[in-house]
C-alpha cells in the first residue's frame, strides 16, 4: 500500500470507481477510428476491474482475483493482494501470463488458469468491457495511469480482503491503560476468504511461530464497516457466541500491522500479520491448480447478478 501521504495529492472521489452502465452497450469500432486494440489497451497504464458491473453468471477466475491488470509488451501484470498495493512491481503488480491483441480480440495465456479468449469493446473513452464468449460473461474495466490512480481508496474500501492476506494475525501489542476483558486473552486472529461478511478463528495460543501449528479455539463470523467522513478508520466486528460480540476501530499502521481500539476496555491493541498469501491461485509442485484446499481471496461482486444483453458472434 502506497502511503497516504503520497497520494493525497492524487485522490480520486468515489464515484469514480463506482460510476454505472445501464443494460444498454455501446459498441465503438476502434478499428474504425485508425487505433489498433494495442494501442487501447496501452492507452492507460492500469485498468481497474470494476466487479460490481459486471455483467452474466460466468465467472473468469483471474479476473475475479484482481483489482488491476496491465497490458504491456505482451506481458499481463496483475495487482491481486492489497499487501503491497501501489509498490509491487511499480505499481503494475506481479506477471501473471502473457497476451495478443488482434481484431479487437484478446487472448491471454494466464500462468495458473490457462488460456482465455475476449471480444473487446470500447464503451468510453477510459472505460473497455471484455467479453468471454465461452461463459457469456463480461468484465468492464477502467482506465487510469499510475500517477492519479487512488491506491489508498481501492485499498481502505476491499480492507477486508486485506484481513484475508495472511494466514494469521498474531497479538503483539496490548495498552496498559485498558480495563481487562474477555478478549485479553485472544492473542492469535484469521479471517477466512468470503466477502465483507466472513468467517474468522481465534487462538489463544502465545508465541506460535508456524501459524498452520495454531490450535484455533474459536470460529465465528466478523463484519468490516465504514465510518462516516473518514475513509481511513473502519470498524470490526468479531461475533462471539458465548459472550457480547467484540467491536473495534480498526486502522491500518502498515502492510503488515493493523491497531485495534475497543471502546468499551479503552483498550488498544496491534497485530502483525504472520504468513503472507500472494494470490495467483494455488498450485502444486508441478503448477497444476490445487483444487478442495482452502477458499482462495476472490472479490464478490455486492450488485444483483443479471444476464448478459451482449450477443456471442462467435458462436
Amino acid at each position: 500500500m502506497k502511503t497516504i501521504k503520497l497520494l493525497l495529492g492524487f485522490a480520486l472521489t468515489a464515484t469514480l470507481f463506482t460510476s454505472c452502465y445501464t443494460d444498454q452497450v455501446i459498441v465503438n469500432d476502434y478499428n474504425n477510428q485508425g487505433v489498433s486494440l494495442n494501442q487501447l489497451l496501452n492507452s492507460y497504464e492500469l485498468w481497474y476491474v470494476d466487479i460490481n458491473q459486471t455483467l452474466g453468471n460466468g465467472e473468469t477466475p483471474f479476473l475475479n482475483i484482481a483489482f488491476t491488470l496491465s497490458f504491456r509488451n505482451g506481458v499481463v501484470y496483475a495487482n491481486n493482494n492489497l499487501v503491497g498495493f501501489g509498490n509491487q512491481g511499480n505499481g503494475y503488480g506481479i506477471d501473471v501470463g502473457v497476451y495478443d491483441a488482434y481484431d479487437m480480440i484478446l487472448d491471454i495465456n494466464h500462468d495458473i488458469d490457462g488460456y482465455e479468449t475476449f471480444d473487446v469493446y470500447q464503451i468510453d473513452n477510459n472505460t473497455i468491457e471484455l467479453y468471454n464468449p465461452f461463459n457469456d460473461t463480461s468484465y468492464f474495466l477502467n482506465g487510469y495511469q499510475r500517477n492519479t490512480f487512488d491506491y489508498d481508496f481501492v485499498f481502505y474500501d476491499n480492507i477486508h480482503y486485506f484481513l484475508q492476506e495472511y494466514e494469521a494475525w498474531e497479538k503483539t501489542y496490548t495498552s496498559q491503560f485498558g480495563a481487562i476483558n474477555e478478549f485479553d486473552n485472544e492473542n492469535y486472529l484469521q479471517f477466512l476468504a468470503g466477502g465483507n461478511d466472513s468467517e474468522f478463528r481465534s487462538s489463544q495460543d502465545v508465541n506460535i511461530s508456524n501459524p498452520n501449528n495454531i490450535y484455533w479455539d474459536y470460529t465465528g463470523v466478523y463484519g468490516v464497516g465504514d465510518v462516516s467522513g473518514n475513509m481511513y478508520l473502519k470498524t470490526l466486528t468479531l461475533d462471539y457466541d458465548f459472550f457480547d460480540n467484540e467491536y473495534f476501530e480498526l486502522s491500518v499502521i502498515n502492510d503488515q500491522r493493523i491497531e485495534l481500539f475497543h471502546p468499551s476496555s479503552q483498550t488498544v491493541y496491534e497485530f502483525t500479520g504472520r504468513g503472507y498469501i500472494q494470490f495467483l491461485r494455488e498450485t502444486d509442485a508441478t503448477g497444476k491448480r490445487v483444487e478442495g484446499t482452502k477458499e482462495l481471496k476472490k472479490r464478490k461482486q455486492k450488485t444483483a447478478k443479471k444476464d448478459n444483453p451482449r450477443e456471442n458472434t462467435r458462436s
